[in-house]
């Protein structure tokens, strides 16, 4: 590494430590409970530390990545402090590598690697959140409305063939079920009798069906072609997997990729099923609408 791509790489990290100073203060803002409070506060003070150690050695003052720090932010306040930080610590391993590549030059770095060690292990002991204790719900109603609804909605398509009758047949059914799901993982936590609370739970998983519902019908509710609206079904379906995917995968560190192939095999196989079992029934008993 030459003396331009060192100056470079100084500059880089500098940034990176005030904007992630800037992100854990804003974040340690946001939360209430004062332990959680004061581990965020220590983590921004250190990152600053940080900061103040590579502007000694560049001699400059680096102006912190303002994207970051509202897309950090954002993502915690919309979904969840865990997401927001261990999507945050998976840019950190980059760092990381830099960090033992600078040892040779500046052998302070290891402090930091340590700080940075520190960080990881304090966090991984703050990071104990509401949504994450009930995400169970929340994938049961996701999963049971992608494979039930999808499927119901091919299989209403090709036997109706009436996109807003499709759209309103689709959306009572859907309520329905979330209803009967909520109700079912209710009675469910009740008997575990676990710390979560069966009124918490039924509420995720029926909201978690109900949200899934409303996006997949509501290109019925757009569009007259009935193919373009079962396309869309699909695509939307995917989307919603990939989505949610992601945000497990973070969450809880688990495989994005087998996790996503399995649940997009299972609602666009069993949507595929329907749509054969509707233009069945269709021909057999002569529908016409």
């Amino acid at each position: 590494m030459n003396d331009k791509q060192l100056k470079n790489k100084i500059l880089e990290l500098q940034r990176s430590e005030i904007t992630e100073h800037i992100i854990y203060k804003k974040l340690a803002a946001v939360i209430k409970e004062d332990n959680n409070k004061k581990v965020l506060e220590k983590i921004s003070a250190d990152e600053l530390r940080h900061y103040d150690f590579w502007k000694g050695l560049s001699g400059k003052d680096v102006k912190p990545d303002s994207f970051k720090i509202g897309f950090y932010v954002a993502a915690a306040r919309i979904l969840g402090l865990t997401f927001a930080i261990k999507l945050m610590e998976r840019g950190e391993v980059n760092a990381q590598q830099v960090y033992s590549k600078l040892i040779p030059v500046y052998p302070e770095v290891g402090n930091i690697i340590r700080d940075e060690g520190e960080h990881e292990q304090q966090l991984i002991n703050l990071l104990d959140e509401e949504r994450l204790q009930y995400v169970s719900s929340m994938v049961l109603g996701l999963n049971d409305a992608l494979v039930e609804l999808t499927g119901a909605l091919a299989g209403f398509t090709l036997a109706l063939q009436n996109t807003r009758l499709v759209a309103i047949v689709g959306l009572i059914t859907g309520i329905a079920a979330s209803m009967s799901m909520a109700a079912a993982e209710y009675l469910s936590i009740k008997q575990e009798k676990t710390d979560k609370s069966p009124l918490k739970a039924s509420a995720y998983t029926g909201a978690a069906y109900v949200l899934t519902v409303l996006f997949l019908i509501f290109p019925y509710l757009i569009f007259t072609n009935i193919f373009v609206c079962l396309g869309l079904v699909v695509v939307n379906a995917l989307l919603v997997i990939l989505l949610f995917t992601f945000y497990i995968s973070v969450a809880k560190d688990v495989s994005f990729k087998k996790r996503f192939l399995e649940m997009a095999g299972i609602s666009v196989g069993i949507a595929a099923i329907n749509f054969f079992i509707g233009l069945l029934i269709r021909n057999v008993f002569g529908i016409e609408v």
